[in-house]
């Protein structure tokens, strides 16, 4: 599944597809671009009904601290050069467990706010654990990378609402 989210940028709608974000982001992180592109397919719909939403409008909030999250929202919103994106720790629902407790996500725009939470079964606790690890090995890099990629995989070929609940 080929996603494509579109915005506003003072009037002028503009496309990013998964190609052009990880063309932003690098090869390092696709299950984190994944997984905000997800987040941005589920919630523009949501906070803005009529149509595109002007991107420069939007701010985000997550308990997610990855760079991949970071570099999507970043590329297709502005959020984080302009000041709108923020790693909140307080948002993490350690109810959930480590797994997914940093999945959540709050996106605003125009007075609005959603929040979004990671359904099971898109993230591995063999990934958390192993992207946690202080010191990994060499095998266990390469394994981590498989890992990535199995996840980025996982979720591009799922609809959004079946991967991300608004919740609240």
């Amino acid at each position: 599944m080929s996603a494509t989210l579109t915005v506003l940028d003072n009037g002028t709608l503009i496309d990013f597809t998964v190609d052009d974000v990880m063309k932003y982001h690098g090869p390092g992180f696709p299950g984190g671009v994944a997984h905000a592109v997800k987040v941005l397919e589920r919630v523009l719909p949501a906070l803005c009904p009529e149509g595109p939403a002007e991107r420069r409008e939007i701010s985000v909030s997550t308990a997610h601290r990855g760079p991949g999250v970071r570099d999507t929202f970043e590329a297709v919103t502005r959020a984080v050069t302009e000041d709108r994106f923020t790693v909140d720790s307080t948002l993490e629902r350690t109810d959930r467990g480590s797994t997914l407790e940093r999945y959540v996500f709050v996106l605003t725009y125009r007075g609005t706010s959603v929040r979004l939470e990671i359904r099971e079964g898109f993230v591995t606790d063999e990934f958390i654990t192993l992207g946690r690890k202080a010191e990994r090995t060499d095998a266990e890099n390469a394994r981590l990378t498989v890992l990535k990629q199995e996840m980025a995989d996982r979720l591009l070929a799922a609809p959004a609402d079946e991967v991300y609940d608004i919740v609240g």
